[in-house]
């Protein structure tokens, strides 16, 4: 399941993964990350649903940036590598 889920998200996880093995790689910047990515997401459809309920259309921007956010961290926190781990949150 996880290779497949790979496959269908490897435009999105391709810029962030890298060969080299991360140096300051630690398992919670993974758990971190999943954390930071779904409360984004939360905060993406609360935006976008207070956007519809005031009627005004162009709240849904940042709706939209947040969720684009939170699923980014999300998807390289779950199926990434380390290294790509590492690249999102900028260790060398």
């Amino acid at each position: 399941m996880k290779t497949l889920l790979i496959k269908i998200f490897w435009p999105l996880l391709k810029p962030f993964e890298t060969d080299k093995e991360p140096a300051g790689y630690k398992k919670s910047h993974r758990m971190v990350l999943v954390i930071m990515g779904s409360l984004f997401g939360l905060l993406g459809a609360g935006s976008g649903a207070a956007a519809v309920f005031v009627g005004e259309l162009v709240g849904l921007l940042p709706a939209v940036v947040f969720f684009v956010v939170g699923l980014t961290a999300v998807v390289v926190g779950a199926l990434g590598s380390n290294g790509a781990v590492a690249k999102i949150w900028g260790n060398k």
